[in-house]
C-alpha cells in the first residue's frame, strides 16, 4: 500500500461524495451483500469493512446486519462515513495489520483492495480477514482490476453539492503489460462559491495481480471454497470484472 495516501483520501476528502455520492452504490452493495450471503453458513449479522473510505457501501447494506464495523487508512473518510453511517462502529487502521481481537460472520473488501501492491500486501490482508471471521464465515475482495482483464480507461465525472461542485477526468494505464503495477490519474476541478474555480492533479498507485495470485494466497492463509465470481451489475459489461470469495473452515 502507498505509505502516502493519494489527496482524494487527505486533504481533498470533504470532497470525495462529489465525486461518487452513495445513492449511486444501492445495485452495487446489494451484489456483494448478496454474493456474501450466497457463499455463508447461516445469514450474516455482522460485518467488519476493511478500507470502508466514505462508507457509501455500508449506508446501503448496513439496513440488513445487525452491526457494521467500519475501518478505514483514512480518518478524513471515515469522519464522511461517521456522518452518512452513524449507527456503525469506526475504527481507524490499516487493513494489512489491524487486529480487533473479535469474529464477524464476514469481511469485505471493497476497492481499497487495490491499494496493495504487492503480494506480501495482499497476503497481510487476507490475514487479517481470516482473522477476523469466525469459523465458517465469509469474505469477499471486490478489486477493480485483475491481470487477465485490465484494461487502459478513460472516465469523467463530478456532481453539485450545496455551494460547491466538483468535475474530475480520470485515466487508468499501464507503463507495461508485465507490471505488477497500474496508475489512475486525476484532474479535479473544484468549485466553492464565492471563491476561484482551481484544479488539482492527484496520482493512484495500484497493484495488479493475477486470478491464480488471488485464489493461491486465499488457500495458502487457510482459506476454503475460494473462487472468483464475476461482478454482475447494470453498469459493469459481463465479463470486464471479478470478485473473489472465500470461507473459513468451521
Amino acid at each position: 500500500m502507498t505509505e502516502q495516501l493519494p489527496r482524494m483520501y487527505t486533504d481533498l476528502a470533504d470532497w470525495f461524495h462529489l465525486v461518487t455520492p452513495p445513492e449511486e452504490y444501492a445495485e452495487e452493495a446489494d451484489f456483494y451483500f448478496s454474493a456474501i450471503a450466497d457463499a455463508s453458513t447461516a445469514p450474516p449479522r455482522t460485518v467488519l469493512e476493511l478500507g470502508a473510505g466514505a462508507g457509501n457501501n455500508a449506508s446501503h447494506y448496513k439496513r440488513r446486519v445487525e452491526q457494521v464495523t467500519l475501518t478505514d487508512l483514512s480518518p478524513g473518510m471515515l469522519a464522511l462515513s461517521e456522518r452518512l453511517n452513524p449507527e456503525c462502529e469506526h475504527i481507524v487502521g490499516d487493513m494489512r495489520t489491524l487486529r480487533l481481537g473479535r469474529l464477524f460472520d464476514a469481511v469485505f473488501v471493497h476497492d481499497a483492495v487495490c491499494y496493495l501492491t504487492t503480494l506480501d500486501d495482499l497476503r497481510q490482508l487476507m490475514q487479517t480477514a481470516f482473522a477476523h471471521c469466525r469459523p465458517g464465515g465469509v469474505a469477499l475482495f471486490a478489486p477493480d482490476h485483475i491481470r487477465e482483464l485490465f484494461q487502459p480507461s478513460t472516465d469523467s465525472g463530478g456532481h453539485d453539492g450545496s455551494g460547491r461542485a466538483l468535475r474530475y477526468l480520470e485515466w487508468t494505464w499501464q507503463a507495461q503489460p508485465s507490471d505488477s503495477t497500474y496508475v489512475t490519474e486525476y484532474v479535479y476541478v473544484l468549485h466553492a462559491d464565492g471563491q476561484p474555480t482551481r484544479s488539482v492533479y492527484d496520482r493512484h498507485l495500484c497493484g495488479l495481480f493475477g486470478r491464480e495470485d488471488w485464489l493461491r494466497l486465499l488457500r495458502d492463509v487457510g482459506f476454503v471454497d475460494a473462487r472468483a465470481r464475476p461482478m454482475v451489475h447494470s453498469e459493469v459489461p459481463p465479463g470486464t470484472l471479478e470478485l473473489f470469495v472465500a470461507r473459513k473452515p468451521c
